[in-house]
């Protein structure tokens, strides 16, 4: 894991570089996570292209990029909103009143993440499938960089042999990147309740993602389970791997 500066953005880092099984290690520039690329300047653009990527794979509602400007580069967009169409009001009630009945967020990621993994399995596919289907390296992101592309992020790691503690302090990083954004985010809400759920919520703790990916491979036995019934096919398997991890390994 490298922790990339692109100008304009919080929380960029290339997946390479983490211990995959068997000697292997995880290959650097063939995937790249980030928070809301659209918040690049021009120098963070040029950053980005220095890499040689080729598609973006951006993980938001529409309704979350209205008004942005398009891409300081010439390079591909694949729009995979992993969290349905759009807002659903009733559910993020339901996910508000869980979080306000937990004391410990990661009791909170733990349930949530896990029931956007189900709920939505099949777009979690699609986005999966978009990055082993790119004929180069991969940004995908969505707003802060931490919730939706922290759990393909996962995925991705966990299918190429890196162990659930590892992939885990790699989204636990998130925190720290992104700490001061959380800070104006709170100080910017009127409303105490708001501000009590954002506080807990600025905290990404390792633990809750090594239970969101035991939960997963109890379900389905593994990650590659999961991403099948998700409707990856195993050639899309194989090479996502494969962008990932050498030959041999």
């Amino acid at each position: 894991m490298t922790s990339l500066v692109w100008e304009g953005c919080l929380n960029v880092r290339d997946l390479g570089g983490l211990p995959a099984g068997g000697g292997a290690v995880t290959r650097g520039g063939s995937v790249i996570r980030a928070d809301n690329v659209r918040r690049l300047t021009d120098s963070g653009w040029r950053a980005l292209a220095s890499h040689g990527v080729v598609r973006i794979v951006d993980l938001r509602w529409a309704t979350e990029k209205e008004g942005e400007p398009p891409p300081g580069v010439d390079i591909e967009v694949v729009d995979v909103p992993v969290l349905g169409d759009g807002f659903d009001e009733a559910y993020i009630r339901e996910l508000d009143e869980h979080l306000d009945g937990v004391d410990d967020v990661a009791d909170h990621y733990a349930w949530s993440y896990v029931d956007f993994l189900e709920r939505y399995r099949e777009r979690f596919g699609l986005a999966l499938a978009a990055i082993a289907d790119a004929e180069g390296p991969v940004v995908v992101h969505c707003v802060g960089g931490r919730d939706r592309t922290g759990l393909v992020s996962a995925l991705i790691l966990r299918l190429a042999g890196v162990e659930s503690e590892v992939v885990a302090a790699d989204y636990a990083a998130s925190e720290v990147n992104l700490a001061a954004r959380w800070e104006s985010w709170i100080a910017s809400e009127e409303d105490e309740v708001g501000r009590a759920r954002m506080r807990k919520l600025m905290h990404t703790p390792a633990e809750a993602m090594v239970a969101v990916l035991a939960e997963i491979e109890r379900r389905y036995g593994d990650v590659r389970g999961y991403l099948l019934a998700a409707g990856m096919t195993d050639a899309q398997l194989e090479r996502l791997r494969a962008r990932l991890v050498a030959s041999g390994h």
